[in-house]
C-alpha cells in the first residue's frame, strides 16, 4: 500500500479556506459545500469497468436460446487488486465533447444538416479471426450507451469477448440568453441543453460506422447481433408530438440548473405535514427529494414556458399525442420507428421530426428518476403527476379533461430486461451512399440508466454491494436489496433494477441507494476547455505528482450547486487558499481531489444510511485511469478501491462475477432469480 500525504500545512487548510470564505462573506457556502474529510488514511489500491456490460449481459440473460452461451464466461479473467506501485502506464482519460453556446427560441426546432460525426472504431483484430473462423458458432450483442459528452456502441460475443467499440462525440448547447427566460436580456448561465437529433445521430453514426468497418473485414451483421442493449443519461427530457413528428423544445440535460426556482416551486406547493425541508415532501413515495436534478421538474418548465406544446395540451383532439421522455425512451422510439419526410416551417427553413411509429417505453431504472414513480407499485401515481405538473398555468386554459398532464404523455414502464421492449426498424447510412440496413429486425433486449448499468456490470447484485462511477458526474450507487431503504442522509433511494425471466415472469426490482455529484470529470473538461489550464485530460495525472501537496488549495466544483448529500442549488464554485506560490499543478491536483472528497462524503452517508461499512469500492469511468485519483481515493476512504485489470474494452472481471451467480440460479431456479 501507498499512503498518499497532503503535507503538513494540510490539516489547517480547512482554517485557512473559512476565513477566505467568511472574508468573500460566504461562510454558509463553505459550511455546506466544503467536503468534510479532509484526512488522508492508508488503504490498498486495485485496479474499472463500463457500463456497457451490464447492460450487455441483460440482453443475453432474457434470450433463452443463449443460456448454453452463458457457461463460457467463466473463463473470463478475474478481477485484478494491483498495488499503486505495480500499475502500468494508465490509458489517457477520455476528454469532454467541445461545446458550443446558442440561442434558443420556442417556435421548434429548426433542422441543421446532419454533422459528419468522427466515430472512431476500434476492433479487436484476434477476437474478430477467432470469430470468423468457420467452426465458430459464437453470435453477438450489441450495446448503445448515450452519454452526456459522447455516444458509443459496442459488441460483444457470445464467449464474452469484445469485438468491436464505437464513440464518438456531440455538441453541448450552453444558451447565452433566451427570450424562454424569465428576463430575456439575462444570462442563461447553468442552461445545458442537447439537439435530440444529434443524440440519435451520433448513436446512428456509431452503429453504421462498426457495420462498415467489419464489412470491410468480411464481416455480415445481418444475422449475427440477437440482441441490443440501451444505457443512457438519466433524467435529460426530451418532448415531442407523436402525430406530427415535431420536438417542441431541445432536451434539457440533466445537471440544467434553470429549474431549481421550479424546484423550489414544486416543494411550496406540497402540503407537507412531516418535519424537515419542504424538498422531501415526496421522497415518501419517490424516494427522491424535490430537486432541478429531476425529469419532473424539467417536465414543469416545458409546461410552463413552450407556447406549442402548451396549445398542444389545451386542445382534446391533440393533447394525446404529447410525449415526454428521458433519452432511453427517445432513443427507444426513434431506433423502432420509420423516417419521415423534412418538413417546411413558416420561416422557409426545415424542420426534423421524429421517427414514426416507434415504441413509447421506458424501464423502471429510467422512470425511478422523474418524481413520479411510486416505489412501491413501480407505476406512474396521479398524485405524485400532480404533485409536480398540477400548479403549472399551462392548465388555466381549455376544457375541463385538459385541467392535468394525461398519462399518454408518459412512457409505459418495463422491466430492465425483456425479451420484447421492441424491435429495431433498421439504421441507414446518413451520407446517402446506400448499403444494407444496420440492426433491422433485431430486438431491444434491455433497458438501464446509466449508473443502474454499471452497478450491474460491476456484479453488484447482492445487499451491501457498491460501485462508484467517475464520469461526466460522481455517481455512487450501493444495491440494498429487494426493499426501498429511505435515505435520512441526503441520499436517494432509487430502482437498481427489474428482470423479466424468457418465461415471462416478472422478478421483484432490486432497489438501490445512490449520491448523484454533478461535477467530476467534467470539473477537469472545465479546466480545459473554459480556463484553458491544460491542453488534456491525460496531463493531470502528471501535473498532480509534480507536487507533494496542495499546499492548502481546494476546489469546490459546485458550478451547478452541490448535489448529493447537500442539494444546496444556491452553492456555486469557489478555489480557495491560494497563495502567489501555488501553481498550476496545484490547481489541477485541487481539481481531482474535488473528486475524491466529494465520493468520500457520500461514502459516509451511505454506510449510516444502510449501516453497512463498505470492504471495498469497486470504481469503473474514464477518471479510473487516474492512478494519483484512485491512490489518493483509496487513501481518504480507508478502503481498497478495486477496478478491472482492463480499462473499457475488457470489464469481463466483473460480468464474470455476475455471470458465475446468474448461471447457478438458471440451473436451479429456472430464471427466478430470488436473490436479485
Amino acid at each position: 500500500s501507498v499512503r498518499c500525504v497532503a503535507g503538513p500545512a494540510a490539516p489547517a487548510a480547512p482554517e485557512r479556506a473559512r476565513a477566505w470564505l467568511g472574508w468573500a462573506g460566504s461562510q454558509q457556502l463553505w459550511d455546506h459545500a466544503m467536503p468534510m474529510a479532509m484526512t488522508t488514511a492508508t488503504a490498498k489500491k486495485a485496479k474499472s469497468t463500463p457500463r456497457l456490460l451490464g447492460i450487455a449481459l441483460l440482453c443475453w440473460i432474457v434470450l433463452p436460446s443463449h443460456c448454453r452461451a452463458l457457461r463460457s464466461f467463466h473463463n473470463l479473467p478475474r478481477t485484478s487488486h494491483l498495488r499503486a506501485s505495480s500499475d502500468p502506464t494508465p490509458t489517457p482519460t477520455p476528454t469532454p465533447s467541445s461545446t458550443t453556446t446558442d440561442s434558443v427560441n420556442s417556435g421548434g426546432m429548426s433542422s441543421k444538416s446532419t454533422p459528419a460525426y468522427s466515430v472512431k472504431v476500434s476492433v479487436d483484430r484476434s477476437v474478430l479471426a477467432a470469430f470468423l473462423k468457420p467452426s465458430s458458432s459464437s453470435s453477438l450483442v450489441g450495446s448503445i450507451d448515450q452519454g452526456t459528452s459522447s455516444s458509443r456502441f459496442l459488441l460483444v460475443t457470445s464467449d464474452g469477448r469484445m469485438l468491436s467499440t464505437a464513440q464518438t462525440e456531440f455538441a453541448q448547447i450552453f444558451p447565452q440568453s433566451s427570450e424562454l427566460n424569465d428576463d430575456p436580456k439575462a444570462s442563461c448561465a447553468g442552461w445545458h441543453e442537447h439537439d435530440p437529433f444529434a443524440i440519435w445521430d451520433s448513436v446512428a453514426a456509431c452503429v453504421v460506422e462498426t457495420a462498415a468497418e467489419l464489412s470491410k473485414a468480411g464481416l455480415d451483421l445481418s444475422d449475427l447481433i440477437k440482441a441490443v442493449g440501451i444505457t443512457n443519461q438519466r433524467e435529460t427530457t426530451v418532448c415531442w408530438n407523436d402525430r406530427t413528428g415535431r420536438v417542441y423544445y431541445n432536451a434539457i440535460v440533466w445537471d440544467d440548473t434553470r429549474t431549481a426556482p421550479v424546484a423550489e416551486k414544486i416543494a411550496s406547493e406540497q402540503d407537507y405535514g412531516g418535519e424537515g425541508d419542504k424538498k422531501d415532501a415526496l421522497r415518501s413515495k419517490t424516494g427522491l427529494p424535490v430537486a432541478s436534478y429531476f425529469a419532473g421538474t424539467k417536465v414543469r418548465w416545458l409546461l410552463d414556458r413552450i407556447p406549442a406544446l402548451r396549445k398542444d395540451l389545451a386542445s382534446p383532439s391533440e393533447r394525446g399525442n404529447v410525449r415526454f421522455g428521458t433519452i432511453d425512451t427517445w432513443l427507444l422510439y426513434m431506433l423502432t420507428g420509420y423516417r419521415r419526410a423534412v418538413e417546411e416551417d413558416e420561416r422557409g427553413g426545415t424542420v426534423r421530426l421524429a421517427h414514426k411509429g416507434g415504441v413509447f417505453r421506458t424501464d423502471v431504472t429510467n422512470a425511478s428518476r422523474w418524481l413520479m414513480l411510486n416505489l412501491e407499485t413501480m407505476q406512474w401515481d396521479r398524485t405524485l403527476i400532480d404533485a409536480v405538473c398540477g400548479g403549472s398555468d399551462c392548465w388555466e386554459s381549455g376544457d375541463a379533461e385538459c385541467k392535468t398532464l394525461p398519462l399518454t404523455a408518459l412512457p409505459e414502464i418495463v422491466p430492465s430486461s425483456s425479451a420484447d421492449i421492441g424491435t429495431i426498424a433498421g439504421i441507414s447510412r446518413h451520407d446517402g451512399s446506400g448499403g444494407k440496413t444496420a440492426l433491422k429486425g433485431v430486438p431491444v433486449a434491455a433497458i438501464l440508466g446509466d449508473q443502474q448499468a454499471a452497478l450491474f456490470g460491476q456484479a453488484c447484485h447482492r445487499p451491501g454491494e457498491a460501485k462508484c462511477t467517475y464520469g461526466t458526474g460522481l455517481f455512487m450507487m450501493m444495491n440494498t436489496g429487494t426493499k426501498p431503504v429511505p435515505s435520512t442522509q441526503g441520499l436517494l433511494t432509487t430502482v437498481a433494477y427489474q428482470l423479466r425471466s424468457p418465461s415471462g415472469e416478472v422478478c421483484p426490482p432490486a432497489y438501490g441507494l445512490e449520491g448523484s455529484v454533478a461535477f467530476s470529470g467534467s470539473t477537469i473538461g472545465w479546466l480545459r476547455d473554459r480556463i484553458e489550464l491544460i491542453d488534456s485530460a491525460s496531463e493531470t495525472e502528471a501535473l498532480a505528482l509534480s507536487v507533494p501537496s496542495n499546499e492548502g488549495a481546494y476546489l469546490v466544483p459546485a458550478f451547478s450547486g452541490l448535489f448529493a448529500p447537500h442539494w444546496r442549488p444556491d452553492a456555486r464554485g469557489c478555489l480557495v487558499g491560494l497563495t502567489a506560490s501555488h501553481t498550476k499543478a496545484h490547481v489541477v491536483r485541487a481539481a481531482l481531489e474535488s473528486s475524491a472528497y466529494q465520493a468520500r462524503e457520500v461514502f459516509d452517508a451511505m454506510a449510516l444510511d444502510s449501516d453497512v461499512r463498505l470492504r471495498e469500492m469497486r470504481v469503473d469511468g474514464g477518471a479510473t485511469a487516474n492512478r494519483f485519483l484512485m491512490q489518493f481515493q483509496c487513501d481518504l476512504l480507508d478502503a481498497p478501491v478495486v477496478r478491472p485489470e482492463y480499462l473499457e474494452t475488457t470489464g469481463l472481471g466483473a460480468v464474470r462475477l455476475c455471470l458465475s451467480f446468474l448461471i447457478e440460479v438458471i440451473s436451479t431456479k429456472g430464471f427466478g432469480f430470488p436473490s436479485l
